[in-house]
Order: C-alpha cells, then sequence, then structure tokens
C-alpha cells in the first residue's frame, strides 16, 4: 500500500527538486480504556544503556526495568534507520515493505534516488509568455508497502498520535494525528542544504561543500548583500531559482550585526542565533511560498560568517503535506513555537564540512532537539487513551559527529575530543529524563514502551566495496588510473561489469535484461550472488587482523517476499567498527579497499545488525513478547486485544 497525496498549486514548487483533528484537552486517561505510549529514541545502544544503568546515571530508566522489563532489541538487516523503522512500522522486513537503504536505484538509468518517497511532477502546463501554468496537480508518493499498524487501530476507532514517525513523509493519513519526521526535506527537496555566507577568499575557494552552499560576499561601508535561494520556479519558462535578498549591516566598533529580510530585523552578537525568521519566497505576483530560517553569526572580523539553516518549511502554512489533519503543523507551532520540519534537523554536513566546530555542532543539536522535548510536553499533556508514539532523534545523529570523543582508540581521535566524552551520555541523560516525565502516567494506567530502531559503535575502518569488486574482477573501470574518479559510476565500464555497490550495504549483480547496460543472464544471478558472498565472508582486514565483513544476505533470504525486485541482491553486514566508504555508497573508485576512516562522521550503525542491537524497556511485560523490531508493532497491537498483524 502507497500513500498518494495531490498538492495545491502554491506547493508544486517544491516537487520538482524532490523527485531527485480536534485535540482533547487534559491528560488523564479516560476510565475503562487502554493507553499505550511508545517513545523512540533513534540509535539509542543496547551496551551504553546497560553501561549507564549501572553507573546510576539512568535512573528513571533503571525504575522502568526494575518494574517492568529491559532487552536488547533485534535491528533490521541492514540497520539502516529508514530500513529499521519501516520494519516497525509495517512488521515486515524490507523485503515486504520496499525500503532497503536510504538510497535506490533506477535501473533503467542507474540514477540513485531516496528511497522512502518520491515527486511525480505534472507534465500538463500551459504556457503565456514567460510564466507556464500547471493544468494537473503534482503528488508526492510514499513508496513505503505495508499497513502502518496504527491503522488498524483507527479502523477501530481507537485515537493514534504519531510525532514524526521516521519513513513517513509524506504522512500514512491514517493516524488521528500525524506529523511526519525522518524523510520530510527542506524546501528545496533534500534532507537539509544550508547556506554559509563569508569574506574568507581562501578556504573555500573551489571546494565542493557537500550539503551546503558557500556564498562569497563583500563588505562595503559595513554592509553585506546576500540572497537566500528556493528551488526552481515552476511557473516561469526559463528556469529560475525563486529567491528573496538580505543586507546585514555589521557594527564598526562591536562583535555584531543587524540582519534584515523584507520587513524582519534581528540583531546578533557574534556566536549567537536568531529566532525562527519567517521569509517569503515570491513565485507570481500573486503567489509566493512561505519559510522560515534561522541565523547564526559566526563572525565579523577578520572575516565575516554567516550561516543560515536549510530553508524549512513554514509550520504555520507549509507548501508540502507534512501532517495529518493538515492543520495539526499549525497546532504545534502555535502552542509551542516554529520549530524545524525538515526530518534530519541537525546539520551534520555543517559540522563535516567545518563550518560548524564541534561546539557549534553541538549546540545547534540541542537547540533543534530541545524544540522536539517542548512539543512532546505538549502532546503529552493531552493525550487521553489510544497510542501515542513519539519519536526522538537527537540522539541519533549526536552520535554521528561525537562517538569519537569516547573511543580514543579511533584513528581520527584528537585530544581535544576527550572535552566531548560526555555529550553522547548527556542525550541519554535526557532521554531518562523524558522517561521521568513520561513514568507519572503509568500510575494513570498506561502501558510505557520505550525503544530504539538500532544501536551504535564507532566507525574505525571504511571498506570500498566497489574498489574490491574491482580487484576481484567483477567490476572494470574505464580508465583504471583515473586519480580523481567523480563518482556516480562514470568510471565503470558496464559492458564489463558483472556486480556493482550502492548505498552503504547493497550489492546488485548486472543483470540482462534488468539493469540498463546489463551483461550477467538472468539464470546466473543467484550464483554469482553466492559467490561473491562467499568471498566477501573471507576478507581481511590487514590492519586489524579480523574479519571485515560478518554477515552477507542474499536476498531471497528476506522473510517477506513481495518487493524483492527493488532490493539489492546481497545485503553486505560489515563487522563492528567497519563500515561502507561514503565514496564506495555513490559509485567512486579509489585505490584501496580498507582505510583508516578520517571523516567528521565517526559513529555508525549500518554493519551487522547483531553488532547494533537497540533497546526495549516496558513498563510491564507484554502481552505478546517481541526480540526484533518487525515483531514489535504486532506487540503493540496485543495490548489493544488485535492479533494477526502483520497479513501476509
Amino acid at each position: 500500500m502507497r500513500r498518494r497525496f495531490r498538492v495545491s498549486k502554491p506547493a508544486r514548487f517544491a516537487l520538482v527538486i524532490l523527485a531527485l483533528g480536534a485535540v482533547a484537552c487534559g491528560g488523564t486517561q479516560a476510565a475503562g480504556k487502554t493507553a499505550v505510549i511508545v517513545l523512540g529514541f533513534d540509535g539509542m545502544d543496547y551496551d551504553l544503556t546497560k553501561q549507564m544503568m549501572a553507573e546510576g546515571r539512568l535512573p528513571n530508566l533503571s525504575k522502568l526495568a526494575a518494574q517492568g522489563t529491559f532487552q536488547s532489541l533485534g535491528t533490521s538487516m541492514p540497520p539502516q534507520s529508514p530500513v529499521a523503522w519501516s520494519n516497525f512500522i509495517t512488521g515486515l522486513d524490507a523485503g515486504g515493505h520496499g525500503i532497503y537503504d536510504f538510497i535506490h536505484r533506477d535501473p533503467n538509468t542507474m540514477i540513485p534516488f531516496l528511497s522512502t518517497s518520491r515527486a511525480e511532477p505534472s507534465d500538463k502546463r500551459l504556457k503565456l509568455g514567460k510564466y507556464q501554468v500547471p493544468l494537473a496537480a503534482d503528488k508526492i508518493e510514499l513508496l513505503r508497502y505495508g499497513q502502518p499498524f496504527w491503522e488498524v487501530l483507527g479502523k477501530r476507532g481507537i485515537h493514534t498520535t504519531v510525532v514524526r514517525m521516521p519513513a513517513n513523509f509524506p504522512p500514512s493519513g491514517s493516524a488521528t494525528r500525524e506529523l511526519s519526521g525522518m524523510g520530510t526535506p527542506d524546501v528545496i527537496g533534500t534532507y537539509g542544504t544550508f547556506s554559509y555566507y563569508t569574506t574568507d577568499p581562501f578556504t573555500w575557494a573551489g571546494k565542493d561543500v557537500s550539503g551546503g552552499k558557500v556564498y562569497n560576499v563583500g563588505i562595503e561601508d559595513g554592509i553585506v548583500q546576500g540572497t537566500l535561494y528556493g528551488p526552481t520556479n515552476p511557473f516561469l519558462v526559463e528556469s529560475t531559482k525563486i529567491s528573496a535578498p538580505f543586507t546585514v549591516y555589521v557594527d564598526p566598533d562591536e562583535p555584531a550585526a543587524k540582519i534584515v529580510v523584507g520587513k524582519e530585523e534581528r540583531v546578533l552578537k557574534v556566536g549567537e542565533w536568531t529566532d525562527w525568521v519567517p521569509v517569503s519566497l515570491d513565485l507570481v505576483p500573486t503567489q509566493s511560498v512561505r519559510v522560515i530560517a534561522r541565523f547564526y553569526l559566526k563572525g565579523v572580523r577578520p572575516d565575516f560568517g554567516l550561516y543560515v539553516t536549510p530553508l524549512n518549511l513554514d509550520p504555520m502554512k507549509p507548501a508540502m503535506p507534512i501532517s495529518n489533519p493538515g492543520s495539526y503543523a499549525a497546532e504545534l507551532a502555535k502552542a509551542t513555537g516554529p520549530y524545524y520540519t525538515q526530518g534530519m534537523p541537525e546539520d551534520t554536513k555543517a559540522f563535516k564540512e567545518h563550518v560548524f566546530t564541534a561546539k557549534e555542532f553541538d549546540a545547534q543539536a540541542h537547540m533543534a532537539g530541545d524544540e522536539v522535548l517542548r512539543q512532546y510536553g505538549y502532546v503529552l499533556d493531552r493525550f487521553q487513551d489510544g497510542l501515542l508514539f513519539y519519536y526522538f532523534g537527537n540522539g541519533d545523529l549526536v552520535s554521528h559527529m561525537m562517538w569519537r570523543a569516547m573511543d580514543p582508540g579511533h584513528p581520527a581521535y584528537k585530544p581535544e575530543d576527550a572535552q566531548f566524552a560526555d555529550t553522547v551520555k548527556k542525550i541519554y541523560e535526557q532521554f531518562d529524563g523524558i522517561v521521568g516525565k513520561t513514568l507519572p502516567r503509568i500510575a494513570e494506567g498506561a502501558t510505557l514502551v520505550v525503544m530504539s530502531d538500532h544501536g551504535f559503535t564507532s566507525w574505525r575502518r571504511a571498506f570500498h566495496l566497489n574498489t574490491w569488486l574491482k580487484n576481484e574482477g567483477y567490476l572494470t573501470a574505464r580508465d583504471p588510473d583515473l586519480k580523481d574518479d567523480p563518482g556516480l559510476y562514470t568510471n565503470v565500464d558496464w559492458s564489463r561489469t558483472r556486480a556493482y555497490g550502492l548505498g552503504l550495504n547493497g550489492l546488485y549483480i548486472n543483470v540482462a535484461g534488468r539493469e540498463r547496460d546489463g551483461i550477467v543472464d538472468a539464470g546466473a544471478r543467484e550464483a554469482l550472488a553466492k559467490e561473491i558472498g562467499a568471498k566477501l565472508l573471507q576478507v581481511v582486514d590487514p590492519k586489524t587482523g579480523q574479519r571485515a565483513v560478518t554477515k552477507v544476505l542474499r536476498r531471497e533470504e528476506y522473510r517477506d517476499r513481495g518487493h524483492l525486485e527493488i532490493g539489492p541482491d546481497l545485503i553486505v553486514g560489515y563487522a563492528k567498527g567497519t563500515r561502507s566508504s561514503n565514496e564506495s555508497a555513490l559509485g567512486k573508485l579509489v585505490p584501496e579497499v580498507i582505510t583508516d576512516n578520517q571523516e567528521e562522521w565517526n559513529g555508525d550503525h549500518c554493519m551487522d545488525p547483531d553488532s547494533v542491537p537497540g533497546i526495549l524497556f516496558t513498563s510491564r511485560p507484554l502481552k505478546k513478547p517481541a526480540a526484533k523490531l518487525d515483531e514489535l508493532a504486532a506487540a503493540v497491537l496485543a495490548e489493544f486485544g488485535v492479533e494477526g498483524f502483520p497479513k501476509r
């Protein structure tokens, strides 16, 4: 089952880029009605949780474990967030729900695309001079198959509130109240593209900045002129980005500046953030797109530096469907203030590209997390009965960037990392506080479930899967001596390539009649996949002396097989501490097979799932046990007397 949405005319601009209810008052549980609260702490690791409980740092979770249960929770294969959360949502594995990675590929074009949703812009347009008018509605499609477990409750008249569920954009439409989470784009259709305006002529010259845009600006008489850029305007025949100018007046004496955007003015000292600033991006004289952004003044002298968040959909009037009912996003904003609507707000990309220091990233991540925490208080106070699911993603993205601080053995560890050794643990303590805020509801009769989609560990070694395939004779380079491969398979000779890697755990056979330039007979596909899988399991990391790959799954081994045609032929489970390289994930060839991970992104979980289990706490033993993530939805439904989920 897939969910399609028609989108009103003012929203259509974003879909071109995207192609790459009433609330009850009072929180007391209604007598005789079932109430289940599920808290989703993305990436909360089982081993670290146990360690901190033993140290006395998680008193509320310890209390919950003492009166109920605490166990590890088996994750998905592969243990990537969109895959894992889809397992939870549907009770199916990847073979059933069709989400195998953050990115999939179109076998007809060999172009990667985001796996969880896609846009279908209307190609019917009436041209009127320099303008063109769409004649049909564009569509956004959720690519996940399977029935969301909360839909089963809704059909039984049970109230459901689902806030920020990952891999649920656009919202399923089947919950009483719903706000989309991970997978929700910014206004230009990406997972988040920041902007940085600077007078520094050297640091960024000629540099390709991943996940952001750096603009070189000048200062004249203390004034900086800049522009915020949105997506291409679909109402103009000539390709033109919609935009909004802004002006910065730099204080001649103090480390401060005034920022003017339209009618909005903000004064900042260096190191300060604005609140959310509303911005209008004009489409045509009668229509505009409303977005919001926050500005961070990084410096004024000797170099000027101004960071701007990705342009977020304005929750008061979002240009794409992000909530159900449509008014719910605005209700939350009215109650707790404007907020990040992009699904992954912690700006790891600005940190990776050294626009942020570690301290600046930590501050921005906490700022984003505080918004989610404020909204939880509002949502919890209004929850009476039925199901409440609430997602906290802060721990996952902070762990990706700060895990190294707990691992002096990491190849990129620096002495200054020691000051952040407690950063991830402080997030866990915040999670513990959230549980403490929720515990009183147990006394009122609610059942509390605390879970995570996967665990975490240090990412020390990077495995270049496509380079390994080349060395083993399964992939052939057009130019074996090319020193700077641009990626996206531009240096792959498909006429002599039998297998290729894509995404963080996927390996595909280049099948004739399936892939655009396939050469392997369909009948030989399975045997070749088995051969490659067996060889991968024998690869030894020369630095550690340990196996680099500890699990390989053929797609035929998935329990659910309704949508195997979408996924890879092999899923590679790397050894703990080893992960696919970023280069290989997008089809780039490099000289070595396994290298030290020198990225700022230093913690991860896209490995053998047995090495990164999640956590499961319950306030009492559930009627139906759940050892794995794809069993948990059925266990939650059993609390409401519902059996037989999922239907296969």
